[in-house]
């Protein structure tokens, strides 16, 4: 019969020559500064624990991205009560999002310490898609598998996993025929869309198909998203666009918003031309058809040219201002056409209106199922566990930059 003290030696000394077994045979695979318990795969770590690994491109002061943005790494703990995790499916690049890692941005997300990082620092991002990969035993709407979108902005989307409440998401009931891509996109472009054209101008429905609206920066995401709903409300669409480097690009991009159901494509030129009053008179029938709303997101001399063109009692909405000019209006606007000048900010609509921002984006996808609203062309930016920092920051930087073939969009192929 052993000892109580030499079974405990002859124990910890097995136990010794075991661990130092599974440690030599697992040198390559132990990365330092995981959790315990963590092994790495090649791709990402997984934990035994059920500690979720996960990547971010974060910032802790404001500048141009590529001189502020980082990857950090950080892990995530198993959710519990309300919470969900998440995994990245795709997160478009929109100009919004450069502008507040900027700073020059009205919301800015707090910077913060919760992902571990040494200073305070905010996620990069605002839209995107996320499937649900794990949920708290308080969880009542949403289930693994689930696709969902951020409820309001400033939620950061530009990481590989995330750990969200519940009633911070909204759950995509019905991901049948819907890509990744669509709705990553919907909650920001085809919102701001639809929201501008139903609610500045009461259209009168007996004349479907006799009203016009006016837009510059048709060939951007919102303005494709306009040209597409009103093709489906019965409203007859006037786009302005810049030129292209040659002739042909802009007539290949003028037909493309043709087959997107524009009515009109006209280039910058053209609508700052004085023959663009006879063009106008030529589209609507001497003005028998009027052109009840303008939608800006360039302003400068564009903006006022847009307001020239609209019939008496009106409305522009300025939803951007890529040509950072101010809109300038002759009083004769005002005074004689009793035109109305609003402004639209899609994120402080969506937060001040969470159940009808939820029903648009559902009315947005139903349209989409039905093959009614196609996808914006995308450049893809693929994200995969062991991709770096610079492909990431470079296509953030681009963002802002003109001419793209499309819009960029993360797209993360990684696992759970």
């Amino acid at each position: 019969m052993f000892s109580r003290g030499v079974v405990q030696s002859t124990y910890r000394s097995n136990a010794s020559l075991f661990w130092k077994a599974f440690r030599a045979a697992s040198a390559p695979a132990i990365t330092r500064g995981t959790l315990p318990g963590a092994l790495t795969t090649g791709r990402r770590y997984i934990s035994v624990y059920g500690y979720t690994q996960a990547k971010a491109l974060v910032y802790s002061r404001y500048g141009e991205p590529k001189d502020v943005l980082r990857l950090h790494k950080h892990s995530i703990s198993p959710p519990h009560g309300s919470q969900v995790t998440l995994r990245l499916l795709a997160a478009p690049l929109n100009p919004a999002d450069v502008n507040q890692i900027q700073g020059v941005y009205p919301s800015k997300p707090p910077f913060q310490t919760a992902l571990g990082t040494q200073d305070p620092c905010a996620v990069g991002g605002n839209e995107g898609a996320f499937e649900v990969i794990a949920t708290g035993s308080g969880v009542k709407t949403l289930s693994k598998g689930d696709w969902v979108v951020m409820k309001q902005t400033g939620q950061g989307t530009w990481r590989t996993h995330a750990q969200m409440e519940e009633s911070q998401l909204i759950k995509i009931e019905d991901t049948d025929g819907l890509s990744p891509l669509q709705i990553s996109t919907v909650s920001v472009n085809p919102v701001t869309a639809y929201r501008m054209i139903k609610d500045f101008c009461e259209w009168d429905w007996m004349r479907s198909g006799e009203e016009w609206l006016i837009q510059n920066g048709a060939n951007s995401g919102v303005g494709r998203a306009v040209i597409q709903l009103a093709r489906e409300w019965g409203i007859k669409t006037i786009n302005v666009v810049r030129e292209r480097k040659t002739p042909e690009e802009t007539e290949a991009l003028k037909s493309e918003l043709h087959e997107l159901g524009a009515t009109a494509v006209v280039t910058e030129t053209e609508l700052l031309s004085g023959d663009f009053k006879n063009m106008l008179s030529g589209l609507t029938r001497n003005g028998r058809e009027p052109i009840r709303l303008a939608l800006n997101c360039v302003g400068g001399k564009n903006a006022t040219a847009l307001a020239k063109a609209l019939s008496p009692g009106s409305h522009l909405v300025t939803y951007g201002a890529m040509s950072k000019q101010p809109v300038s209006l002759p009083s004769g606007l005002l005074i004689f056409k009793n035109l109305a000048f609003d402004g639209f900010w899609v994120s402080k609509w969506g937060d001040k209106h969470p159940q009808l921002k939820e029903n648009t984006i559902n009315d947005v996808l139903q349209l989409t199922r039905a093959g009614k609203f196609k996808d914006i062309p995308v450049e893809e930016i693929k994200w995969a566990w062991d991709t770096d920092s610079t492909a990431l920051t470079a296509g953030v930087q681009e963002t802002l930059s003109g001419y793209r073939s499309g819009k960029g969009l993360f797209k993360y192929e990684g696992g759970d």
